[in-house]
């Protein structure tokens, strides 16, 4: 799953004590920012196989320190102590450190088992990569609810944020539509370098539309 990781970011946003949308967009996805950054250094590997499901081809075969449940929560941790130090607040960090742990929950769904509690057998995943009829409409909806949602939560702040939500959701979507449409590899290899630069790409670019996008709006008092 790609946007739909964002849905617990939006939700999370909406409460007073919580970090800003910014930091829960990299909240979301820091367990896969790990992965690709541990895929450029060598730490963690994975392969391009044509059909390792019908919607992807990763076959993601050693990712222990981030794609295990244990691992998930060891990065939800470190997020909760580095937002506990910036902004001062427990409440806050709980927050950033509940979003980053979503990401393997959410992941169970969509993963063909290749996820672990922690690095080794048995292997979990339920699988709805290989069935698009499922895995679109979920993803699509938990993405855009979110966005929805947050977007009734909160106010407009400065007169772009009349808007700003719209530009989320165009890049949202166009990035979605590269992951879901980008051709299937004629046979089996490493995954190169490029492809943990173009994922980290991506989570960087979402997360700055992501940031400006909570400077123009403010959270709505309960």
């Amino acid at each position: 799953m790609f946007i739909g990781h964002y849905a617990p970011a939006f939700v999370a946003a909406t409460f007073p004590k919580s970090p800003r949308l910014g930091a829960l967009f990299v909240a979301a996805q820091l367990v896969d920012i790990a992965f690709f950054s541990f895929l450029v250094l060598g730490v963690e590997h994975m392969r391009m196989s044509p059909h390792a499901t019908v919607m992807n081809p990763m076959d993601l075969y050693d990712m222990p320190w981030t794609h295990s449940l244990a691992g998930a929560i060891g990065w939800g941790v470190l997020f909760a102590l580095a937002i506990k130090a910036l902004r001062g607040t427990w409440i806050a960090g709980a927050i950033g450190g509940a979003v980053v742990i979503s990401h393997w929950l959410i992941d169970l769904l969509v993963h063909r088992p290749d996820l672990t509690l922690a690095g080794s057998p048995p292997k979990l995943g339920l699988g709805l990569w290989n069935h698009p009829w499922i895995e679109v409409p979920l993803e699509l909806g938990l993405a855009f609810a979110g966005l929805a949602y947050f977007s009734r939560r909160t106010d407009v702040a400065v007169g772009a944020g009349k808007w700003s939500p719209w530009i989320l959701a165009a890049a949202m979507a166009a990035l979605q539509a590269v992951n879901w449409l980008t051709p299937q590899p004629r046979e089996a290899s490493p995954a190169p370098p490029a492809t943990g630069w173009l994922g980290l790409f991506a989570y960087a670019a979402l997360g700055a539309i992501a940031w400006w996008v909570a400077r123009t709006r403010t959270v709505r008092a309960a």
